[in-house]
């Protein structure tokens, strides 16, 4: 076996293990439960517990693709345990959001040190080796420029380029598997669709330029931060930007409820609406990536994962959601078969429409809807995961330029599902879908950024009229 071999059966054996070995200890509790049921119960009780913390060691040392699974594991339920065990199980795993098991920072200096050609003495005036956050390819740690500015320095972990290929290869194997599930999915086309976007994560360069694009297009918004980048500084393994302060999304889990729909309707914006106005959008959202701030606006970071969307692509998404709303179920089936995503020899009209009702009700009706984790477990049970696996989408395909859409949407409802806003987010939606005047507060402070942005681009025009000016104070939180 090669080295390489070795390497990627080690990973794939420490994932099973981390669930395997917890469950296997149950099994045995409950066989000595025979004779001492009482404490093979209290055993068995324990194992959510037991199983969510040793996801959290192997998951977190493993990193990468492995540990991006345990960040979503975190946010939905697979079926994998009874409802009065969840809770504890995801608040557990839930520390794979924003931190995880560290590297020691002597390894990390050197790295960055290799990185910067020994500039860093010079480059930064204060650097604290005390990571600010440990996510999926690298750590993030808080320092200040020599010309006084906070900056985030992001530097990828030694060797983890090797572990994402291993991880990716195992993927492809699991996914060949999930094909006896959904024989109609394209798994090959899929694992490829993976293995770029992901590869694209390995070079901070690109991370870079998706900021530095995302900045731009969002700069002065009334409620979105982007952190700006110090391209100088950037290299394939590090990444330094703006130092973004804000608190995490979990403190809003608790909050009134008009903030949470308020900070419910910014994050369907930005991952949603996105796409349409910018035609470009960030594809991994989870709560370790937003920060609440101190004036009411939203700060987003690591746009590591992003993609373009092409006009055509475009266009067809947004008939398909226009013939959803006004009920055309021929008009559904003769784009999903232009797309690729099913055929009329495998599905009815009726099918075709009730799945995309299921799939993007949420926002297709027009009315309040009540986000909790079932409504992100509905979406998953599609899949074939779960409880409750009637109606799946096994006469679909999913294309693979559809991916990493369908894997935002779904993380964004499962971060939903943990704010718990009850909000009409279909009126929000009708201004992408049909072109409609705003109907939110929000929605309006976002017209008025973009006619001045419009505005401002044009020499002979600065924006000076009295609605640039008054456009991010109209949605602060009160």
């Amino acid at each position: 076996m090669t080295r390489a071999s070795r390497s990627r059966a080690g990973r794939a054996a420490r994932f099973g293990g981390a669930v395997g070995a917890e469950a296997a200890k149950l099994a045995v509790h409950q066989a000595v439960g025979v004779v001492s049921p009482g404490a093979s119960a209290d055993r068995a009780g324990q194992f959510p517990a037991l199983l969510a913390d040793r996801l959290v060691v192997v998951l977190g040392s493993l990193r990468g693709v492995a540990m991006k699974l345990g960040q979503l594991l975190s946010l939905i339920d697979a079926g994998l345990l009874p409802p009065s065990e969840r809770e504890l199980f995801q608040e557990t795993l839930a520390r794979l959001q924003d931190s995880a098991p560290v590297v020691p920072w002597p390894r990390m200096r050197a790295h960055l040190e290799a990185e910067l050609g020994g500039r860093s003495a010079a480059v930064f005036a204060e650097f604290d080796p005390e990571p600010v956050a440990a996510a999926s390819i690298g750590q993030v740690y808080r320092a200040r420029l020599a010309d006084g500015r906070d900056v985030a320095v992001k530097v990828q972990y030694p060797d983890i380029e090797a572990a994402v290929r291993a991880d990716l290869k195992n993927l492809r194997t699991l996914l060949s598997v999930y094909r006896l599930i959904h024989p109609a999915l394209d798994t090959a086309a899929l694992a490829d669709e993976l293995e770029a976007r992901i590869g694209e994560e390995l070079d901070y360069r690109l991370e870079a330029a998706n900021t530095l694009r995302l900045a731009a297009a969002y700069r002065d918004h009334p409620f979105v931060r982007i952190p700006d980048v110090v391209s100088e500084l950037c290299t394939s393994r590090v990444l330094v930007t703006d130092y973004l302060s804000g608190r995490p999304l979990r403190e809003a889990y608790s909050a009134p409820p008009a903030e949470r729909d308020r900070i419910a309707e910014i994050l369907f914006r930005f991952y949603c609406g996105t796409p349409y106005f910018l035609r470009f959008y960030s594809a991994d959202p989870h709560p370790g990536n937003v920060l609440l701030r101190d004036d009411g606006t939203v700060g987003f970071i690591d746009f590591g994962l992003c993609k373009a969307v092409d006009a055509d692509t475009a266009e067809t998404e947004l008939a398909a959601l226009r013939a959803g709303i006004d009920g055309d179920s021929e008009r559904i089936v003769a784009l999903m078969e232009a797309r690729g995503f099913a055929s009329r020899s495998s599905v009815s009209r009726d099918e075709a429409y009730a799945t995309l009702l299921r799939v993007f009700g949420w926002y297709l009706r027009d009315g309040e809807v009540s986000f909790t984790p079932a409504v992100a477990n509905d979406l998953v049970a599609l899949l074939g995961f779960g409880a409750n696996r009637t109606g799946s989408v096994r006469s679909f395909n999913l294309p693979a330029e559809q991916l990493l859409r369908g894997r935002t949407e779904l993380q964004l409802v499962a971060m939903l599902g943990q704010l718990r806003p009850r909000t009409n987010l279909h009126v929000v939606a009708r201004e992408w879908i049909f072109g409609e005047e705003p109907g939110t507060e929000l929605g309006r402070a976002h017209r008025d950024w973009r006619e001045c942005q419009r505005v401002g681009s044009a020499p002979s025009s600065p924006p000076t009229s009295e609605t640039c000016q008054s456009a991010s104070r109209s949605t602060e939180t009160r």
